[in-house]
Formats: structure tokens, C-alpha cells, sequence
């Protein structure tokens, strides 16, 4: 994708309330699926959170929440988090785990709650004592596309999915591959999907690894990806290959000379080392 399409399609994700919508935004971009969009989509909200963290995570903004909570609870209404979420334009999900954290310091006369206990209360609501704020706190969970117990299971299923793919491909193809997990127990800390045994060349490019990323590749998810993932396995194991299934920022695919290519699927025209004709 061109930078001019992304930066047109930006503005139509503004307002958008959930995946739905994204379907009526894909009709004005021929050729951009509605994955893809939802994967941009996604990616702006994260953004969008990081940005406004400290003030969504302040102690008056939260108890502010927590007390327009009690006043809609004690009129007996229903999805109340869900619309305090959507008027002040945050993640429903993340919305019921302050609440939740909340609740449980005002009930149990506390000033922390551990991590690993809230986050096992957001993911199982049912252990929630209260019953209505057990209830809220599922809704939320299962109506928020970015964050959450279910959108992580989601984008792990996603994950695996494509990389089960790639995999198949490979064997399909009959190029030789050591996986992550593989060469995780044999000591490397950074790894990437898969290792290529013999290396093969994409449009003149030595490949020795793959690295598959089930999203759209834009600038500020690349440039950390590149950072944090690609560079290292660079040093590692030399030149290699990623793939953003969704799409990515063609302008992005500047280090080719230097070893990293980007590539939206697996490439149909590459060229295989033979044993045979040496």
C-alpha cells in the first residue's frame, strides 16, 4: 500500500465504533480488504491509548469513573461501563479493569491489588463477587476489538494462524526450516518464526529467515519491530525476510541492501539452492 492510500484511509477510521463499520470504509478502497483496514484500525486505537494513558489513568479521572459507576448502578441501569467507555472514547476492556481495581481497594479497604489477581478476575469474571460488576466487566471484554482477554485470543489465534501457513508453504515447497520453539531450546533469546536451513533469494535478496507478523505494517509499529526484533535477528543469523500478512507501507521497504525485505505473502519467484547441480 502507497503512503498517499494510508494517510487517506486514516481519516475515515476516525469515529468508527468497532469492525462493523469498517466494512461500508473498504467499499471506497478497491483492493484494501476489510482485515486490512481492521489491522490499521486496531493499530490507530493503541496509539491513541498510549497517548492519552496518563490521562484516562489518573487517580481523579478514575475515581470520577468509579463514581458515575455507583450513580448508574443505583438507578438499576444496564451497560454502564460499556457507554462510559464510548463518551470518553477509551477501551471498554481497560475501562472494567480500573473500575474493577476500583471496587476492590474502596470493598476491601485496600491501596493495591496485585496484578496477577486482577488481571485473573478480568479474564475470569465469574470469580467477581459482585455480581453486577462481574457481569459489566464480561460485556466489556466482549465487545472491545483491541484490548482485552478475548481480542488476545483473538490476535494470537490470528498469529497462529498465518504461521501454521507459512509453515505449510514451506513443507508444501520442500525448503528445510527449524522453528522458534526449536531453537528457543537450544539457547537463542531472540528468534525469529522461522529459520531457513538452506537459504533461498527473493528477487535477488539472500533470505535465511522469515519473520511473520499477522498485522498491517505502518511506520511506528516497523520502526520498534525493527528495533527490538529485526536488527537482532539481522546480527544473528544474517539477511532475512518479513511478512505483514496485512499489508504494509511500501515506502517502509528501505533496508533491502542492508538485509531486511518486506513482503505481504509468501513470494510465488524465488530461487532454491539444488544440491544436485553443483
Amino acid at each position: 500500500m502507497k503512503l498517499e492510500v494510508y494517510n487517506q484511509i486514516l481519516p475515515k477510521l476516525k469515529g468508527v465504533n468497532g469492525r462493523d463499520e469498517l466494512v461500508e470504509i473498504s467499499h471506497g478502497f478497491p483492493g484494501v480488504s476489510v482485515d486490512t483496514l481492521g489491522s490499521i484500525y486496531s493499530q490507530e486505537v493503541q496509539k491513541k491509548m498510549r497517548r492519552n494513558h496518563h490521562y484516562h489513568y489518573s487517580a481523579s479521572r478514575v475515581a470520577m469513573y468509579y463514581e458515575r459507576f455507583l450513580e448508574a448502578r443505583e438507578r438499576e441501569e444496564s451497560h454502564i461501563l460499556i457507554r462510559l467507555a464510548r463518551e470518553a472514547d477509551f477501551s471498554p476492556s481497560q475501562l472494567a479493569r480500573l473500575i474493577l481495581e476500583k471496587h476492590l481497594m474502596v470493598t476491601e479497604d485496600t491501596t493495591h491489588v496485585p496484578k496477577p489477581r486482577l488481571s485473573q478476575l478480568v479474564k475470569e469474571p465469574y470469580l467477581i463477587e459482585d455480581d453486577v460488576l462481574s457481569n459489566e466487566v464480561l460485556e466489556c471484554s466482549a465487545v472491545d476489538d483491541c484490548y482485552g482477554p478475548f481480542a488476545d485470543c483473538i490476535k494470537h489465534a490470528i498469529g497462529y494462524e498465518h504461521e501454521f501457513y507459512l509453515k505449510k508453504k514451506l513443507d508444501s515447497l520442500g525448503l528445510p526450516y527449524i522453528g522458534e520453539e526449536i531453537m528457543r531450546e537450544t539457547g537463542y533469546d531472540k528468534t525469529p518464526d522461522i529459520k531457513l536451513e538452506i537459504p533461498i533469494a527473493v528477487d535477488g535478496f539472500v533470505v535465511n529467515w522469515i519473520e511473520s507478523k499477522a498485522l498491517f505494517g505502518d511506520e511506528f509499529n516497523h520502526d520498534i519491530y525493527l528495533r527490538e526484533q529485526y536488527w537482532s535477528y539481522w546480527n544473528r543469523f544474517g539477511a532475512g525476510m518479513v511478512i505483514y500478512w496485512f499489508g504494509f507501507i511500501e515506502e517502509l521497504d528501505t533496508n533491502k541492501e542492508k538485509g531486511i525485505i518486506l513482503r505481504d505473502d509468501f513470494p510465488q519467484d524465488f530461487i532454491s539452492f539444488d544440491p544436485s547441480k553443483c
